[in-house]
């Protein structure tokens, strides 16, 4: 199975990452990476990633702004 993130700005619309992610085998190595990059992302104009499986069914989205802000 692979998980990918979607990049969104503010608003919900879809953008490019400042860090291209590569491609995760298990969900936790997508978390793990997000973790790593997210102040990379959010600096780069992302503020919000959607986490999906490789049969598109989304798990859940979070802010980088209020990971910021915690």
């Amino acid at each position: 199975m692979a998980w990918t993130w979607r990049f969104e700005t503010a608003d919900g619309t879809e953008t490019s990452p400042s860090v291209v992610p590569e491609e995760f085998t298990t969900q936790g190595d997508a978390e793990s990476w997000v973790g790593e990059y997210w102040k990379d992302l959010l600096e780069g104009g992302v503020e919000q990633v959607k986490l999906s499986d490789d049969s598109g069914t989304e798990l859940y989205t979070m802010s980088l702004r209020a990971a910021l802000d915690a």
